[in-house]
């Protein structure tokens, strides 16, 4: 499988490991709206790498991360069903890793390398 340009990795900081079966699908602007790039599932190390093509063109892109299937799959109530990132790729061609801390009631990224 080819990675991505656009990875994730997601952490479940309530047990302080990784957040695997996160269902996590990534969108890019399109003149007609969001448009589906590709999706997948968090792997035992919580990453999902193969969201999309090695290369993805300059714009507006979204992580959509299924948190509330994740946390109802361990019987655990959460405020976030799920979560949404925004964000800008630029022209450099450089790797875009999006990191998500997650728990069932915070979580918080950054732009990760």
């Amino acid at each position: 499988m080819t990675t991505s340009q656009i990875t994730t990795h997601v952490l479940d900081t309530t047990v302080g490991r990784p957040a695997e079966g996160v269902r996590v699908e990534l969108f890019v602007r399109a003149a007609s709206g969001w448009s589906l790039v590709g999706s997948g599932t968090t792997d035992a190390d919580g990453r999902a790498s193969g969201l999309g093509p090695a290369s993805v063109p300059v714009g507006e892109y979204r992580l959509h991360f299924d948190t509330g299937g994740f946390f109802a799959a361990r019987g655990v109530d959460t405020f976030f069903p799920e979560v949404v990132l925004h964000f800008d790729v630029a022209d450099d061609g450089g790797h875009v890793h999006v990191p998500l801390l997650l728990s069932p009631f915070a979580y918080s990224t950054y732009r990760g390398s």
